[in-house]
């Protein structure tokens, strides 16, 4: 069994991955006074029993790597991925200089890129399984992604930068991580990332009209559940059509991994979803109901 979840965190991203091997991946995180003790002493504990723990940022956003000094203090991070960039900001917040830190650090720091390849997250050996993670993005050749770095280089823009990552389960569900990419980026590069279709996909840029993910993409996806991130609903893009979980009324999203069946639960105890089963789930407090994984295909 493995355990993805999203905290609901504002207008930011953070989730964690209890692997079912020796292995914990937090992706992205936006830790404030308000939610610093209950994301922390959740993360300590799920993560207490794990060999290896990874901290994912996809890119150089201060809502994607927000409290990052806190996390670090709380459980030492010391496996960072990161896109290779020299992202500089006008106005430095403390989380950004330790952010700086910690992309620069080639003791703490891999970085990710199309196909890149890491023991223990894209493969196992006889000491521990691998993580079931694949760098989908970015291809640092690319001139799309070229010209992102530039303009992340110069302090203007940062969403562009972004890492896509797929994490899947051998006969069993997948999900894909989008960070911020824009709408029109993800239109540039389409013929160069590898699409594949995805049980659970997180909309990009929290669900954000700018972060529209393109039909191109939906076809290749085919994504069961779209989960739209935090932000003002008139920012929104309610993706028509598609099965979605928002998080502005749904609060945390908690997703049991258990053979072809993925139970959701939802920190808000009022949230009901119309359109999953009844499994019957109840492990965690909350249960909002079930998919069966339809089997992935290549189009």
């Amino acid at each position: 069994m493995a355990i993805v979840k999203s905290f609901s965190v504002g207008n930011g991203d953070m989730c964690y991955i209890q692997h079912n091997s020796d292995n914990f991946s937090i992706i992205d995180c936006d830790i404030s006074s308000e939610n610093k003790e209950r994301i922390i002493s959740e993360v300590k504990e799920k993560s207490a029993s794990k060999g290896i723990t990874r901290f994912i940022c996809t890119h150089p956003d201060d809502d994607h790597f927000g409290g990052i000094e806190h996390l670090d203090a709380a459980i030492g991070i010391n496996n960072f991925y990161v896109v290779k960039n020299k992202a500089i900001k006008v106005n430095e917040t403390n989380s950004f200089k330790y952010y700086c830190n910690l992309r620069d650090d080639l003791n703490k720091a891999f970085y990710i890129f199309k196909g890149c390849k890491r023991k223990w997250a894209t493969y196992g050996d006889q000491e521990r399984g691998g993580s079931g993670l694949d760098f989908l993005w970015p291809d640092t050749e690319n001139s799309h992604f070229k010209s992102a770095l530039l303009e992340a280089e110069i302090g203007l823009s940062y969403n562009n930068t972004s890492a896509v990552i797929r994490y899947s389960i051998q006969n069993g569900p997948s999900f894909l991580w989008i960070g911020d990419l824009e709408t029109e980026f993800m239109e540039n590069i389409f013929e160069d990332i590898d699409l594949k279709k995805t049980t659970i996909v997180f909309a990009s840029h929290h669900g954000r009209a700018s972060g529209k993910i393109p039909n191109s993409w939906l076809e290749k996806l085919d994504p069961q559940i779209i989960i739209i991130g935090e932000a003002p609903s008139r920012h929104l893009n309610y993706y028509t059509g598609y099965q979605t979980i928002t998080q502005n009324r749904c609060g945390d999203i908690t997703m049991e991994c258990y053979g072809d069946k993925v139970h959701f639960y939802a920190s808000n105890e009022n949230y009901v979803s119309s359109h999953l089963t009844n499994e019957g789930g109840s492990s965690f407090p909350n249960y909002i109901g079930s998919i069966t994984v339809e089997t992935e295909y290549t189009l």
